[in-house]
């Protein structure tokens, strides 16, 4: 029997008790219809809303009073049944399909929950709240939107034509606790000695590539190598949503821009790697390339613009090799592939490959090394990797992250740059 976690308090789901919230959202709405929305404020409308429940005289409980209240006061001028998973700090993803069926990512886990719209006119009204301050909108002609919520989680909405069974929704809710590396270390996700050489790379200005599957946790190692980066170089973020939050004195973030209703204007991650190379900067991090910008990154890899970071969508580094061929071809530019290859040999140091197992755990489970060409093949060499042994009784993942006893012919970077690792980093005597 497939499991439903529980969000809506029990109370909230009594005929009566939605009988008396909608006649009480009827009450105040006529005179809510006629304020301007910059004076629709919670303050406001929570008070007209308690003014009118008062005026009903029901005997309820403050508990129960409240819960209305603030229930009725999200589907007015919030994002309805929503706010709910949106406050869980336990909860990663929001998945809306349709408005009876709402799933959630909860620690790593994908499970669906007793939350409902009352129909798809209601959830419709929600993801207009959510699009309509961002100058965005869904209709039959633009069945799909991006957006970003003003905590800074991703939004994606799809509704029909293209969404056949109703409007869905999907949130990558923006995580305000940000993990580190001991973090990371605590759950497993990587060793020590790992860390330590994913520092020295860092701070050595190699130019690293971050790969994996979808929530595999790219984003959030993306954000800790970035952390790593020395406190007075000057970084230019490029994101299509901006996620990344470094703490460094000298950072510039630049975020695309959709194109405006009559389809002009937009701004795209490649439009901003090319401005970026004209702002001075030391580093240069993506939150991730998807098309003709990897041709723009690998050039300025290889033009001065060291200890770049980038994110990638594949499903390991040699898949990721393949990948950023065919976006580089994506430029336009009449290049040859054995061209692109060599850029990409020259260009890249480092690929740190994430998995998210089956058991929901993230691990960086290769870091691999970009050992140049031989013949017409790029060459990787793995110095790290996850061995899995099994699967344990109670459905976790079994396995070790070891080296692999190969030294990285990048080396003599890192100690000029003052990281003389030991033997046992990289698994002398295994």
């Amino acid at each position: 029997m497939t499991e439903i976690l529980s969000v809506v308090p029990r109370i909230l789901q009594d005929p009566n008790v939605l009988r008396l919230k909608a006649q009480l959202m009827g009450a105040i709405l006529p005179e809510l219809q006629k304020l301007p929305a910059r004076e629709q404020t919670r303050q406001t409308v929570r008070q007209w809303l308690d003014q009118a429940l008062s005026r009903m005289n029901l005997n309820l409980p403050p508990a129960v009073r409240t819960q209305i209240i603030e229930s009725a006061l999200a589907d007015l001028i919030g994002y309805g049944p929503l706010e709910l998973l949106l406050a869980d700090p336990e909860i990663s993803e929001i998945m809306v399909n349709g408005s009876y069926l709402v799933f959630v990512e909860r620690q790593g886990v994908v499970v669906e929950t007793d939350l409902r719209f009352e129909d798809e006119a209601h959830l419709m009204r929600i993801i207009d709240r959510m699009l309509n301050p961002l100058g965005r909108r869904v209709d039959s002609d633009s069945p799909t939107a991006d957006a970003r919520l003003p905590d800074g989680s991703r939004v994606n909405v799809a509704i029909p034509p293209v969404a056949v069974d109703g409007p869905h929704v999907s949130i990558r809710k923006f995580l305000s606790t940000k993990m580190t590396v001991d973090d990371l270390i605590n759950l497993e996700a990587l060793t020590p000695f790992m860390a330590r050489f994913l520092q020295a790379c860092v701070v050595s200005r190699l130019n690293i590539l971050i790969t994996g599957n979808t929530s595999s946790g790219k984003t959030t190692l993306l954000n800790i190598l970035s952390s790593f980066i020395p406190n007075h170089e000057r970084i230019i973020t490029i994101e299509d949503a901006v996620e990344l939050n470094l703490k460094q004195r000298h950072v510039v973030r630049l975020e695309t821009k959709l194109p405006n209703v009559d389809g002009t204007g937009a701004v795209t991650v490649r439009d901003l790697v090319r401005n970026a190379l004209r702002m001075r900067p030391d580093r240069i991090v993506v939150g991730e390339v998807r098309g003709g910008e990897s041709l723009d990154m690998l050039q300025a890899m290889n033009t001065g613009h060291s200890g770049s970071l980038t994110t990638l969508h594949a499903n390991s580094p040699r898949d990721a090799i393949a990948r950023i061929e065919t976006m580089a071809m994506m430029a336009g530019l009449d290049m040859p592939l054995i061209a692109i290859r060599r850029q990409i040999a020259s260009a890249i140091n480092l690929i740190v490959h994430q998995t998210r197992l089956q058991d929901g755990s993230r691990k960086t489970t290769q870091i691999t090394e970009v050992a140049g060409m031989e013949g017409d093949v790029v060459v990787l060499t793995d110095i790290f990797k996850f061995e899995q042994t099994g699967i344990g009784e109670d459905g976790k993942v079994l396995g070790q992250l070891k080296p692999t006893g190969i030294r990285p012919l990048f080396t003599p970077k890192l100690e000029v740059a003052g990281f003389k690792l030991g033997g046992e980093i990289f698994g002398a005597g295994l």
